[in-house]
């Protein structure tokens, strides 16, 4: 379990920019060490964010688009593209103006694949994570690069609520989710055990809604209670906010993290 850190932006706006150019940075370490990379992408409005401000950096093109597998933290279980799927605005904020090859997209399954059976599109999900995943892994997921998280106001991260029974799994890596608080209230997310796989966690969270959520989270409430307490990566944990979301922090709670 990596210590969180914290880094702290004026607006939501240089958020995005500082977190995106970080991406990049992350990206092309990866591929110069591994020859690949892979990142998991978070929907909602700081995910889409980050990645329209990515489409619009000059430093985009240092990427290997062709070397870069793409996942999903979770996406709502709607047909394919429904404006509200996850993918679908990954699509439009930034997918679909870089060279991506298609086969290393991997979106998380659509109800019209599956007849509505979510709890067979999560294990096809999952079937796919392990085919993926290597020896060296020593797991049933890739170590993702970076895993992107977005916070919601109930803590909640990927569709992992509250007390809801997703947010309890210890042995699979993606569930179905029922009963989600906000619409659509069926889902397919990956689950913590799957999340801490990853080498890097970044959790985003901007806007004064997000202020109390944050500050429950990174101060020791538990993960059943408060998910995003749950979710770390390997060998980094990182909190990317604006200064709204950490308004009900105490300055001195971290030591600003490493670029």
């Amino acid at each position: 379990m990596s210590t969180p850190q914290l880094v702290v932006h004026r607006d939501k706006e240089l958020m995005a920019q500082a977190a995106a150019a970080r991406l990049i940075t992350r990206i092309v370490d990866a591929q110069a060490a591994r020859g690949s990379a892979s990142v998991v992408l978070t929907g909602g409005r700081n995910g889409n964010a980050l990645l329209a401000a990515l489409g619009s950096s000059p430093a985009r093109d240092a990427i290997d688009w062709h070397r870069l597998d793409l996942w999903w933290g979770d996406e709502r279980f709607l047909p394919e593209g429904d404006p509200e799927r996850n993918v679908t605005q990954a699509r439009e904020a930034l997918l679909d103006s870089v060279p991506v090859d298609p086969a290393r997209v991997r979106a998380m399954p659509a109800s019209d694949a599956y007849g509505g059976d979510v709890e067979a599109a999560a294990a096809a999900y999952a079937a796919e994570l392990a085919a993926a995943a290597s020896p060296e892994d020593h797991g049933p997921v890739p170590t993702f690069d970076v895993l992107m998280l977005g916070v919601g106001p109930d803590t909640h991260v990927a569709s992992l609520f509250p007390e809801l029974p997703a947010v309890r799994e210890t042995e699979r890596t993606v569930v179905g989710v029922h009963g989600a608080p906000k619409p659509p209230p069926t889902r397919v997310s990956l689950t913590l055990p799957a999340i801490r796989a990853a080498r890097e966690v970044w959790l985003l969270a901007a806007g004064a809604d997000k202020a109390n959520a944050v500050a429950m989270a990174l101060s020791g409430a538990g993960e059943i209670q408060a998910p995003a307490a749950g979710a770390y990566g390997r060998s980094r944990t990182l909190w990317l906010l604006d200064s709204a979301a950490a308004a009900e922090l105490p300055r001195d709670l971290y030591p600003p993290a490493s670029p």
